[in-house]
């Protein structure tokens, strides 16, 4: 209790005590039939009490006065605070939201020192006195902490109050760092859609090249070479047909064959039937078969990629052996391995000349590029080129 309340309790006590006192002063009179004791006891006692009717008119008059300062005083900085929090709340900076937080608390508390305080500067205690440290947390993580300094003492409602902003200026924070999350990756998707737009246009425009370089060239090579042979038909030169006939048919054969290699390189069969793992193994075995080279294949990851992940993978491989089998090497290994960061790698080495040209690798870059992964090309274990692709988790995530 305060000087002042114990005055006001002591004259309240004061009054009552003489206004019990005048009244049994005019008993006393009554009693020993004293009638001016008695008038004076009751004129005092009415007198007495009368003051003290006023004294509880006053003291509730200025009790109620102060109640409504507090009201008003408690009206004004919900207000002050309601603007504090729209500053807050202002900018979409989390930078800027913790600059403008320590600006409004100062203001708010009539600080001489308000800073944040980021999570390895915080101490033990929680500030006392003329100090007071707020917490500042976010859904279960601290992001630091409001610190707040001034000659008084802050008291319970300050402590209270301070809450109520470092609350939601954690909020704040926290709103705007999911908010540039979005941006970065809905830039992200922007730059991704952009890369699978030219890889597919690059892909159009290879496949179109390849077929009218190739098996239409063939093609029409086939048709003058049947008009060769029907016409030597018509002159009677039945063995010049023939002869004719039989290198058409070879011609054609070959035209299906590169149509058939064509048709497995865009989607493989065996990848949608047999899995990755199949696939690989089966194109290690086409160029086994057709260049003698040992390929041997760790691919046994690859079957917990996505599908499109799968497919983008496999032509990734398939592109890299290629490009390895122009290097005339004896042996070519291919890996398919999970990171520590959840990220695949996939590796292809051989043993074969040193790849010193990086337009050779444009094809496979350009693959990589659509998966946002990273390309690299070092010196291989077996002193040839190791191609290093990795691809990030949320790309390789499986389906399921």
């Amino acid at each position: 209790m305060t000087v002042g309340g114990r005055v006001v309790s002591n004259a309240r006590g004061l009054l009552v005590a003489c206004t019990v006192g005048a009244a049994l002063v005019g008993a006393f009179g009554l009693a020993f039939d004293r009638f001016e004791i008695a008038a004076g006891g009751l004129i005092a006692s009415t007198a007495f009490f009368g003051a003290f009717a006023v004294y509880l008119i006053v003291t509730e008059r200025r009790r109620h006065e102060f109640a409504e300062d507090e009201l008003q005083a408690q009206a004004s900085f919900l207000e002050s605070l309601v603007d504090s929090i729209a500053a807050v709340s202002s900018t979409l900076d989390a930078g800027a939201i913790l600059e403008r937080t320590c600006d409004e608390a100062k203001r708010l508390f009539a600080a001489e020192e308000a800073r944040f305080v980021p999570p390895e500067e915080l101490s033990v205690d929680g500030g006392s006195g003329e100090r007071l440290l707020i917490p500042m947390a976010v859904r279960g993580e601290r992001l630091g902490a409001l610190e707040l300094r001034r000659p008084e003492p802050f008291h319970r409602w300050d402590h209270m109050r301070a809450t109520v902003l470092a609350d939601f200026a954690a909020r704040a924070v926290e709103n705007a760092r999911l908010l540039e999350q979005a941006r970065e990756r809905e830039a992200e998707r922007m730059r991704l859609t952009e890369r699978l737009i030219t890889a597919e246009q690059d892909e159009r425009r290879r496949l179109s090249l390849f077929l009218h370089d190739g098996p239409l060239q063939s093609m029409s090579g086939i048709a003058l070479m049947h008009d060769a042979a029907l016409a030597a038909i018509h002159d009677g030169r039945y063995e010049d047909a023939a002869t004719v006939i039989e290198r058409s048919l070879e011609k054609e054969r070959d035209t299906i064959r590169t149509l058939r290699d064509l048709s497995f390189a865009i989607e493989p069969l065996v990848l949608r039937d047999q899995g990755f793992h199949a696939a690989v193994r089966a194109l290690g075995d086409g160029i086994e078969d057709a260049y003698r080279i040992t390929v041997a294949t760790a691919v046994e990851e690859g079957e917990r990629l996505a599908e499109k992940a799968q497919v983008a993978l496999y032509q990734i491989i398939r592109e890299g052996v290629n490009q390895a089998v122009r290097r005339r090497p004896n042996h070519i290994d291919v890996a398919v391995r999970k990171l520590e960061d959840g990220s695949y790698a996939t590796e292809i080495g051989d043993d074969g000349v040193v790849e010193r040209r990086r337009a050779s690798l444009e094809a496979i870059d350009e693959r990589v590029k659509i998966l946002n992964g990273r390309l690299s090309v070092d010196h291989g274990e077996r002193s040839g080129t190791l191609v290093r692709v990795v691809v990030p988790s949320y790309v390789a995530a499986a389906e399921d």
